[in-house]
Parts: structure tokens; sequence; C-alpha cells
């Protein structure tokens, strides 16, 4: 019986697709590094193993499945080249995998994880349906007649997926370790719709996905009005967002999200387009929207005394501005404070005005030090050049959280991609 051990087991998209394998019985473990991350959870729940980082972890009758954040030399992959063991990328595996079922990839530079939540939540509805996101949430069925999954355009990851179906839901320039440019993202993007092979499911209100060419249709949504599909009659209130829907300027369905912020909106939108293609009954849409509880690490929420404390994995000057509007919306009247962790060097350098400009929209500022990656410890900017081009910031470190007790009955927003839940976390512990 074949084993699957996963090199970087805790990785987002690796600790989903061990779970999938999991769940159809396959038989799975991993290894990793020791710090608890929170991936990890769904795992030990299931039982599956993980081990420290050991060339000994390598054995014959083994498949191992590698990480993409994991060089050939690392040393368990290298036992396995030596052993002559199988050694599969994640991306590989995964493109392999998703032949057997109609395939839906979600991609884009904002918004696929929770658009893959939401996507996965209403299709389990109607269709038995596998799943991975990419906050680490993997679901594996064996009868399944769909699979749902995150598709990355880092390092052009996701041009070893030949989907049925893509969802695209806008094209931004990020990831400046790999991208050049806009144009350089765009080429991406275009070279996967080229490889989809029933149909695309594109948001028309961004601009560059409007010059997107393939050999399907390609479906637009958006907000406005030359869009095949369209929210019309938006009203957005402190229990979440209502909106009527024209296909091709003729009426639909209402529907209600429990979401904020007209990002919500389009990712429900992406949803409606792809099921009502599938000939999903509009009642199921419509009741597995309303009950559409979010992913892990998007505007995750808890109360704690008088404020209320936010998480999320924004960490692009697009999706900080979105989560500021959500928080906005949901609590009016109330004082925004952001607590924001760069990720990366490389992304603080090029978007160092931008991330200023959106992170303006909230009344008061605190910045924690750039998070490095992997690939980069240090770069030549620091967190000061940040902070000089925000009226009024504070530095904030681990020994400094007590402050935000200063901002009584405040609603504080944790964003970044790195380990600013820890922050959070010894906030929550000034409090017991």
């Amino acid at each position: 019986m074949t084993v699957y051990h996963f090199v970087g087991i805790k990785g987002t998209g690796m600790s989903a697709l061990a779970q999938i394998l999991h769940d159809m019985n396959y038989h799975v473990q991993g290894s990793d590094i020791e710090k608890e991350i929170f991936t990890q959870k769904s795992l030990e729940e299931r039982g599956i193993r993980i081990l420290p980082f050991d060339k000994e972890n390598i054995h014959q009758g083994m498949t191992v499945i590698a990480g993409n954040a994991f060089p050939d030399t690392h040393e368990e992959i290298q036992a396995a080249l030596e052993q002559d063991i199988p050694v599969i990328r994640y991306h590989r595996f995964l493109g392999q995998f998703m032949e057997r079922f109609i395939s839906v990839a979600v991609t884009g530079a904002h918004g696929k994880t929770s658009t893959t939540g939401m996507l996965s939540h209403v299709m389990q509805g109607a269709k038995p349906t596998s799943y991975l996101i990419g906050d680490g949430t993997g679901r594996g069925i064996e009868d399944s007649e769909y699979f749902v999954f995150e598709a990355c355009e880092y390092r052009r990851h996701f041009l070893s997926y030949t989907p049925d179906y893509a969802i695209m839901t806008n094209i931004d320039f990020d990831h400046p370790d790999y991208f050049a440019n806009i144009d350089d993202v765009f080429s991406a993007f275009q070279d996967m719709a080229l490889q989809v092979k029933k149909g695309i499911i594109a948001c028309g209100d961004d601009e560059h996905l409007q010059q997107i060419h393939a050999k399907v249709p390609v479906l637009y949504y958006g907000l406005n009005a030359e869009n095949d599909f369209q929210a019309r009659n938006i009203v957005k209130s402190t229990t979440g967002s209502t909106f009527d829907v024209f296909v091709r300027n003729t009426f639909f369905a209402s529907f209600e999200i429990p979401g904020y912020g007209d990002h919500n909106v389009l990712n429900a939108l992406a949803v409606i387009a792809l099921c009502h293609y599938e000939e999903i009954d509009v009642q199921i849409i419509q009741e597995r929207l309303k009950t559409y509880q979010g992913v892990k690490r998007r505007f995750s929420e808890k109360v704690v005394g008088e404020q209320v404390l936010i998480d999320d994995y924004a960490h692009h000057p697009t999706e900080i501005k979105a989560t500021i509007s959500a928080a906005r919306q949901k609590y009016p009247g109330r004082e925004i404070v952001a607590i924001f962790q760069p990720h990366t060097f490389t992304r603080t350098q090029t978007f160092l005005t931008d991330f200023a400009e959106s992170l303006q929209g909230a009344d008061r500022v605190y910045l924690c030090d750039i998070f490095g990656s992997a690939r980069e410890h240090h770069g030549k900017l620091s967190i000061h050049d940040l902070k000089e081009k925000i009226e009024g910031a504070e530095l904030i470190n681990e020994e400094t959280t007590v402050m935000l007790k200063d901002h009584k009955g405040a609603v504080l927003v944790f964003m970044g991609a790195g380990d600013i839940q820890k922050f959070e976390e010894l906030y929550q512990k000034t409090f017991a």
C-alpha cells in the first residue's frame, strides 16, 4: 500500500491536499518544522501523523509529495531521490489528481480563498463535492462529481492545471519577487485561460480580465451593466448584504450573504454564475449562500471586552482597503484600528506608497516589523520607511501590544500573511 509522505505538510495547500487523500482512504503522513502552525489542527483531528523533518522518515513504498517552498536539496527530498522513491511536486500532483472530477479552478490576485470556500459550500448542497481551500482546509469524498480548488498564480504554478472551469476574480500586480510587472502577471493568466476546457467565469469589472482570450466561452460578472451576470440594488447592512442578480439584463433572483463589502458581493456573483452554468437549482444557491460562514483568517472575528478583534490575511494594498471597508460596513461609527505586518521585503518595497494610502483608511495605524519569507530574510528598507509615510502611525512589538487597550470600544483589525496572529494572541493574554 502506497504511503503518501508530504514534505512540508503544514503548508496551506499541502495540509488541505493531505486531508483530501486521507478522507479518500489513502495512507497519509508528513513532516514539517516543529513550530505550531494553524493548519495542523485539521491534520491532528484526522489523526494524520506529523513528523519533524528527518531524512530517516523516507522509506520504500512511499510517494513523496514535495511542497513548493522546499528545494531538491532538502534532506528528505534528496533521500527519496537517492532511493529512487517517486517525488512529485504539490502542483503537479494536484494537476493529475483533478482529472477524475469536474474541476473548478478559482484563481485571481485577490479573493480566491474566500471564493473557493464559498463555491465549495454552495456546491456541496447540490452535488458530492471535494474541495481544496488555500486556508489549509480540504475535504475528500470518494464519489465526488466536482472538485473545487484554489489555483495560485505564484511562479505560474497554476499552469500545471487543465481544469474544466476557471473562476478569475481579478488580475493585479503582486509577488514582485517573481513577476516583473502587471504585463507579466497578465501573461500568466492568459496562458492559464488557454488551458481551461469548458468555460471561464471572469470579473468583467477588472480591466485586465476584459482582455482575456480563451478557446472556451468567457462569462463576465460584476457590478457594471455590460456584464453577463450583474448585481443590482445592493443593500449593505450590519448583518451582511442583499442584491438582485440580472443575467444579460433579465432578472434572475435575489440573494443574501452574511459578508461585507463589494468584494464579497463579487465573490458571490462568481459562484452564482458558475452554478447557473452548471444548472444548479437557484433555491439551493440562495440557501447555501445565506449559511456560508467564511474561511480561516478572512475577517475572522472575536469579541474581547468592549473591543472587536478581526484577524485577516490581507497583505496587499487592495486587500487592506477591502478589509477596512468591510469593517466600517459592519461596525459603523466605531473606531477602526489597523495593526499591520508587511509580508516580504520585496512586496513592501514595491508597494510602499500604496500600503501607506490603504492603511490611512483606518482611524489609527500600528505597524509590526516586516515578516520575511523562506526566500528572503532581510532587505534594504525597514518598517520605519513605511511609518514615515503614515501620519500618526506607531510601531508595535510583542511586548507593547497592551497599548491597544487605549482604544476603548474599538475594532482592532490585525492584518498580514506572516505571523501577525501571535500579536493578537499576546494582546488577548493581557485580559487574563
